[in-house]
């Protein structure tokens, strides 16, 4: 009798437990910067400029057909403009702007991904010129068949000024006329990442 009730109990802990299933832990994504792409627009009252920047590394954790966190290295150094200028390059890389010989990565940690299905709103820190401030924006994640991770998040809007990026900037200048460039800057982003 004592080996049935024995028995029982046993086969009661088991169904218990079974029903309290572990979770499964986040998995690492490689980002494969070679097939991502980060691109920028920042405009002016008389125009505008684009181009693009390169990603250095990174890397998105995912539980089961979530993304559920993240962190990214951005190369300062490779900052291109779309219409070649050497110039706007030079400017864009010196201190007036992302300062990048002291400042040659800037970084984005994700601290929360919510929503459901793909499309979700990515919340972290951004790092530029060794300031952090928090950003949030809305992305497109796919958990793909051949186990690939895509991302795509087609209007990141970064304020400069929270930087300390001032230069032409009509909120610190205000005689500046029109040759104001816009506090905001514009990235959009597409990454691939796999095992």
């Amino acid at each position: 009798m004592k080996l049935k009730i024995g028995s029982i109990f046993l086969l009661v802990a088991v169904v218990a437990l079974s029903a309290f299933k572990n979770p499964t832990k986040p998995v690492t994504y490689t980002v494969d910067a070679t097939k991502s792409t980060i691109t920028w627009v920042g405009k002016k009252v008389t125009g505008s400029h684009n181009g693009t920047i390169t990603l250095q590394s990174g890397s998105l954790k995912v539980n089961g057909k979530s993304v559920t966190g993240g962190t990214f290295t951005i190369d300062m150094n490779s900052i291109k403009d779309a219409d070649g200028s050497a110039k706007l390059e030079g400017h864009l890389k010196a201190d007036d702007f992302f300062g990048v010989a002291k400042f040659p990565t800037s970084t984005f940690v994700i601290t929360k991904v919510a929503g459901a299905g793909a499309n979700v709103t990515v919340s972290g820190n951004l790092t530029i010129k060794g300031i952090t401030k928090p950003l949030s924006f809305p992305a497109t994640v796919t958990v793909n068949a051949d186990g690939t991770v895509s991302a795509l998040a087609g209007k990141i809007v970064v304020d400069r000024t929270k930087y300390d990026i001032k230069y032409g900037s009509k909120s610190f200048f205000d005689s500046i006329g029109d040759k104001a460039i816009n506090d905001e800057f514009e990235l959009a982003v597409k990454l691939v990442a796999k095992k």
